[in-house]
């Protein structure tokens, strides 16, 4: 096996693009797992912890950040834990201090696995992905776009994921995920909720519970409809199960060693409930003083 290790930016895409069979690692958390277990056996390794362009952050003109692929999950919890509160809470459930010490979302989006915890607040926070190959430059694509199936993405062979792009929260945003432990422990599903009052508008993502990770457009949709965005009135209990119900419908399980299909279909509903009740808290308190 080879191993590539590039020191700048210019130097990996050269080598992706020389070797696209080259996989590459940041963190190395779930590609060096795939290997010591015999899952898989690459001809060529693409280290990128040494490209430095890959670790920083930045606000963009348009208001957004620019995040990038190598920004491990504790610096994302550290740094933008106010800026992007859904991920920075899904950050803090990826493995264990070491794991988020090494592992980033560049990495969560390069293995593409519907499990990856980052995958559903990128989804309900709007995140478009920022991939670069050598030979046609830059490419955005929004997250809902990326994922095509399981650990599949719409990256080409001869790119790589460069950053990707977020705006800061403007309403509450939470995230919240089942595993068969307290910790260290892959999704059997999760879920995430952004509100964006500005918009009137509702963003979702689903994890763990179809062949990519993907969102509840119906059931965001319903729901932008009937809030009181302009009130600070408790949510009426049908209104949260619908609310339920509607995300777990957009879910399409499967029965494996983790969960079955059902269960996780329950799960969702309950995820669901609950994040939404969670923000709606949270967004009652930002508005009552205004009203």
């Amino acid at each position: 096996m080879e191993f590539l290790r590039p020191a700048t930016w210019a130097e990996a895409l050269a080598a992706k693009a020389g070797t696209p069979d080259a996989v590459p690692i940041q963190g190395g958390t779930d590609v060096m797992v795939e290997i010591n277990f015999d899952v898989r056996r690459p001809v060529a390794l693409l280290d990128l912890n040494q490209v430095a362009e890959l670790r920083g952050w930045e606000p963009l003109p348009d208001g957004r950040l620019r995040v990038g692929a190598g920004v491990p999950y504790a610096r994302v919890i550290a740094e933008l834990g106010e800026e992007l509160p859904g991920l920075a809470q899904a950050s803090r459930t990826v493995g264990s201090p070491q794991i988020r010490n090494r592992g980033s979302v560049g990495g969560n989006l390069g293995a593409a696995s519907p499990a990856g915890d980052s995958h559903p607040p990128l989804l309900a926070g709007d995140a478009v992905i920022e991939v670069e190959s050598a030979a046609r430059g830059i490419r955005l694509i929004p997250a809902t776009e990326f994922y095509l199936g399981v650990k599949r993405s719409a990256l080409a062979p001869d790119e790589l994921i460069r950053a990707f792009w977020m705006s800061p929260a403007t309403g509450p945003q939470y995230f919240s995920k089942v595993g068969t432990r307290n910790a260290m422990v892959i999704a059997v599903c999760s879920f995430a909720i952004a509100l964006h009052p500005g918009e009137h508008r509702v963003g979702t993502g689903i994890g763990s519970a179809a062949p990519t990770p993907r969102r509840a457009p119906a059931a965001e949709e319903w729901l932008a409809g009937e809030l009181d965005w302009g009130g600070t009135a408790a949510l009426a209990p049908a209104l949260v199960k619908r609310f339920g119900e509607l995300a777990a419908e957009a879910a399409s399980p499967i029965d494996d060693v983790r969960g079955t299909a059902a269960y996780r279909r329950h799960a969702i509903a309950v995820m669901a409930r609950r994040t939404l009740t969670w923000a709606w808290n949270d967004y009652r308190e930002r508005v009552a003083p205004c009203a």
